[in-house]
């Protein structure tokens, strides 16, 4: 199952310049890349803390919510490594979104502090509103933007039959959204497919730049893990995610099928 972004078009592609060629090299083309400014990310991550957050991995005693934890912290330390610069804050998603930690900073310990505050309500929130994650998140991006750095949100959902919903503007675009979603398998009480749409949906109404949007419907922590690092990629760099064909596979093509329950089949058509 591929779970990859229906896109049209690119955003933030860098575009490439003709040069002539030289006659003593064969007059072959050369090219080379139109400068661009690469910024800072301002990385701003939204926990889903509905009680399906709560729900057990295939990890005997591991929830949704301590996989999550664990690939934040994973996702931190690589991003860090990768550009000290970063700096990230946290909110949580209930009914509607609310800060966790507003103050972005660098600081692991912080992080850790904040990712270990993390807990879920052991009742159903209901429905889902976007739109105060949306609010919150354009006022950042604006002083992002004063500091010559970017916001992206990565919104962690857990709901297997509640259509996240939003109410914002379709002119404005002041950050990107990534989206990483964990559920249940389709049956007669969820509608993940439903969900996904939405969250799909949500993704492109929003994003300034290339959002890219994973899926897991089977429980497994190395899954999480291997999406959210997939989502290290700056989304100023980043292809359209139909053409995002890492990681690359390490088995052979006939052991494929040894990892179909990786993923439960989401329809991505639109």
């Amino acid at each position: 199952m591929s779970s990859s972004l229906p896109k049209e078009g690119h955003r933030g592609k860098m575009k490439m310049e003709g040069i002539e060629g030289d006659a003593s090299v064969g007059g072959a083309e050369r090219y080379s890349l139109k400068p661009t400014r690469i910024n800072n990310e301002d990385i701003m991550f939204c926990v889903d803390v509905d009680a399906e957050s709560l729900v057990e991995m295939k990890t005997a005693g591991v929830t949704r919510l301590d996989s999550i934890k664990q690939a934040i912290l994973l996702f931190v330390n690589s991003k860090l490594s990768i550009n000290p610069d970063h700096r990230f804050a946290f909110a949580t998603l209930s009914k509607s979104a609310s800060w966790l930690r507003k103050d972005f900073s660098s600081d692991v310990e912080s992080t850790i502090a904040a990712v270990r505050a993390l807990s879920a309500t052991t009742v159903s929130s209901g429905q889902a509103d976007l739109t105060n994650l949306f609010r919150l998140a354009a006022h950042e991006a604006k002083k992002s933007r004063s500091q010559n750095r970017i916001l992206r949100v990565i919104l962690i959902y857990c709901r297997s039959s509640v259509r996240p919903h939003h109410q914002w503007p379709v002119n404005q675009k002041l950050f990107t959204l990534d989206v990483m979603y964990l559920h249940d398998k389709p049956g007669p009480d969820n509608c993940p497919q439903a969900v996904y749409d939405a969250l799909v949906d949500a993704l492109e109404h929003v994003s300034e730049y290339e959002g890219y949007i994973h899926e897991s419907g089977y429980g497994l922590p190395r899954t999480l893990f291997r999406f959210m690092s997939m989502l290290l990629s700056h989304p100023q760099q980043r292809c359209p995610q139909d053409d995002c064909d890492i990681p690359k596979p390490l088995t052979k093509k006939s052991a494929e099928s040894a990892n179909a329950e990786d993923n439960v089949v989401i329809s991505t058509s639109q």
